[in-house]
């Protein structure tokens, strides 16, 4: 296969995977609930608790919201706090990513000659798959920190559940850190020394 071919479905994987991990940032419903329902009441109330990095917020079954932000950095729990740390680490680094792989992709004319190309596209892959790990191991401690009270039988406060945002942020994860590997794979040959693709 071509070393083009391979670098432009790197590029496609990992455009997508940090759009995904962007988005789950801003996404509400890291962990939702809900309690109620017919309970023997010839009145149906439900509720719906969610919340995400920034804010949480409180549904009842008239579809008004009641949302509290968190007012300051250091107001916010401390899992929260090493979330949005790991993530907004991933999203810089994936972000340069982007520029060192552009540089080195083959179909572009900035970034020198071959072998120097093939030293930021090196690079690139790395950050790529950097970045993946810093934000699996970012929703990993948040769906962590959930599960814990979930499976606790001590604990009496509301039991949350994982949100839709953890699994599309594994799922860009998995497609930065795929996408960092084809760029190393398209360019371990002619690093190593043999033959180009």
């Amino acid at each position: 296969m071509k070393i083009r071919v391979v670098q432009i479905w790197g590029f496609l994987m990992t455009v997508l995977g940090w759009i995904f991990m962007a988005c789950t940032l801003a996404m509400e419903g890291w962990k939702i609930t809900s309690i109620g329902g017919m309970g023997g009441s010839a009145v149906i109330k439900v509720a719906w608790y969610w919340s995400s990095l920034w804010r949480s917020c409180y549904t009842d079954s008239t579809a008004v919201s009641n949302c509290y932000d968190y007012p300051v950095l250091w107001s916010v729990e401390g899992s929260i706090q090493i979330v949005r740390g790991l993530l907004m680490a991933a999203l810089s680094l994936g972000m340069m990513g982007f520029v060192l792989s552009l540089m080195g992709m083959e179909c572009t004319f900035i970034g020198g000659k071959d072998r120097s190309k093939y030293k930021k596209i090196y690079t690139g892959g790395w950050c790529h798959i950097i970045s993946g790990l810093l934000s699996t191991c970012g929703y990993a401690v948040y769906a962590q920190y959930v599960s814990v009270e979930y499976f606790n039988p001590d604990f009496d406060g509301l039991k949350y559940d994982l949100g839709t945002p953890l699994f599309l942020g594994w799922v860009g994860s998995t497609f930065q850190m795929t996408g960092g590997f084809f760029y190393l794979w398209s360019v371990c040959t002619p690093l190593c020394g043999g033959e180009d693709m």
